[in-house]
């Protein structure tokens, strides 16, 4: 599956949250991550992400569709991230 993630959390969770995403999906914009996961992977990003962030607090927000190619991107400004190399 392609996983979009939107991260905002307190900044002194950022690091770790950051760390966590960037084992599992390519960084793209400041908070936000894409790339493909399987279902096994997917959960253990959740897992490792419940224990990183204060659910009374923080928000990570997950968008799932089947391929890259049913999303269709644009972007004004500066083009951050890209498909670089997963941690």
């Amino acid at each position: 599956m392609f996983v979009i993630l939107i991260y905002d959390t307190a900044v002194e969770r950022n690091p770790r949250v950051l760390k966590t995403c960037r084992k599992y999906l390519h960084w793209t914009q400041r908070s936000v991550f894409q790339g493909e996961l399987s279902a096994a992977q997917y959960r253990a990003l959740m897992a490792a992400l419940s224990g990183a962030i204060d659910p009374g607090y923080d928000s990570i927000r997950t968008y799932t569709v089947r391929s890259p190619e049913m999303v269709e991107t644009d972007t004004l400004g500066v083009d951050l991230g890209g498909p670089g190399d997963i941690i």
